[in-house]
């Protein structure tokens, strides 16, 4: 039997109630329980009372209206939550509960903070600076494309490359984009890309869905293969207000598929239209070339003209007949001055009457009209002799001298070409031969090969 304690050793309920409160409040300190709502109340005072519950057990819980923050109101029977709060005891009914400070959803809420840690990681490690990111190639010889071979997100990547820009090959390197083993394949396929090398580019993607869905987006493993990656790389996960960690370490996020497959090539109207102004510009400089290079064929045509052997012997021929213009005035020139001394030379001798000085100045007239005769036909002969001396040199270089020697000048009769060579005529070619007297038409009846 118990013996009976005294009355002054007994404590009130009230006094149970606020030891066992104190002992919860200070015992157990804040913190995060899961479980399942169930008798949900929300009576007028703005409060909200529930049960928390698993498969095993439950626990009351009062969520007063001034903590309450963001949608609350959205919470009902059945809901998964994650319940930030402290643990205590309403004296009133000596009840155990848990004070609800912050209530989220409980999927999203334990993704959302595992998010944000490992964003938070890799932003401090700098695999999300701007100074690291790749820029995109202008014209991607071949893109390739990590995603399921089967989702949509191919099909609509694909859709849109083939209406911009059909002729940049595809590459798909087939991996799984949700589960767990997603990640793993994820980043096999971009290793296997890398090893491959065979793009220029790469396009991580996967369709929309719930955060779970995009859940192997956001491995730590495969945001640092993409951050070692040595090609560009576009993440194109989910929908435009779909965030990953593949977004943040990426060279560029798009918001969509359809987006990065806009983004990864530029529309084939545009380039169209620019080549066509680049082929306009070409055949502008090309006719500018042509027309200065026909300028330049007229110049050397006309200096070739001045330098031929016609307009050669023309030049020798009018310098020849100055020449021979010149002498003649010389000799005239020579006779009237000698003429002149002769007439002053007979004025003395009849100024001179003796027999003996007119026999002299006959002598002397004598000898100086031989010595003049002599001079002239000396000077005469000189010229004359230079003359045909020039005549000859003239007369060498002329073609028509070759042609007096047996040789003739051949054309082709259908091109007008002078013929040098036996192999640029055919059997059958009618050509035309000129001589030294006359030419003549002929017909080529044998003519030599190549060898």
């Amino acid at each position: 039997m118990l013996s009976k304690q005294p009355d002054s050793a007994a404590i009130t309920v009230s006094q149970l109630n606020r030891r066992a409160k104190a002992l919860l409040e200070q015992g157990i300190a804040r913190l995060w329980v899961e479980g399942e709502i169930s008798n949900l109340s929300r009576p007028g005072s703005g409060h909200i009372y529930l049960s928390l519950k698993d498969d095993s057990a439950q626990v009351s819980a009062a969520w007063f209206r001034q903590r309450q923050r963001g949608p609350a109101v959205g919470f009902k029977n059945g809901d998964r939550v994650l319940a930030y709060g402290r643990v205590s005891i309403y004296e009133a009914r000596g009840n155990y509960q848990l004070i609800i400070e912050q209530m989220e959803a409980a999927g999203e809420g334990v993704l959302k903070r595992r998010f944000d840690a490992l964003k938070n990681k890799l932003a401090a490690e700098g695999l999300f600076d701007e100074d690291r990111k790749r820029p995109l190639p202008a014209l991607p010889g071949r893109i390739g494309v990590i995603t399921s071979p089967t989702g949509a997100a191919i099909r609509d990547i694909l859709s849109v490359l083939s209406r911009r820009f059909p002729a940049v090959p595809v590459i798909i390197y087939p991996a799984a984009v949700q589960g767990d083993s997603a990640p793993g394949e994820l980043s096999e396929a971009l290793a296997r890309a890398i090893e491959r090398a065979e793009c220029d580019v790469l396009i991580l993607s996967r369709g929309g869905g719930s955060l779970e869905d995009l859940w192997a987006f956001n491995d730590e493993q495969l945001a640092r293969a993409i951050s070692a990656c040595p090609l560009p790389v576009i993440s194109a996960v989910g929908h435009e207000v779909d965030f990953t960690i593949a977004d943040f370490v990426a060279d560029l996020r798009a918001p969509t598929p359809s987006g990065a497959a806009e983004i990864v090539v530029p529309d084939q109207r545009d380039w169209l239209h620019r080549l066509s102004g680049v082929t306009v510009r070409i055949a502008r400089v090309g006719q500018r070339a042509l027309e200065d290079r026909a300028q330049q064929l007229d110049w050397l045509a006309r200096r070739l003209a001045a330098s031929s052997p016609a307009a050669t012997l023309q030049r020798q021929h009018v310098a020849l007949r100055e020449q021979s213009g010149r002498l003649s005035a010389a000799i005239r020139q020579h006779l009237m001055e000698q003429n002149a001394h002769l007439q002053v030379m007979t004025a003395r001798l009849i100024q001179r009457s003796p027999a003996l000085s007119v026999q002299r100045s006959i002598s002397q007239l004598t000898a100086l009209r031989q010595r003049m005769a002599a001079s002239a036909r000396s000077t005469i002969a000189a010229a004359e002799h230079r003359v045909a001396l020039l005549g000859r040199t003239l007369h060498s270089v002329s073609p028509l001298a070759t042609l007096d020697r047996g040789y003739a000048i051949v054309k082709n009769e259908a091109t007008g070409q002078i013929l040098t060579d036996a192999g640029s005529v055919k059997p059958g070619d009618d050509i035309r031969a000129r001589l030294s007297s006359g030419e003549f038409l002929a017909t080529v009846k044998d003519a030599p090969n190549d060898d």
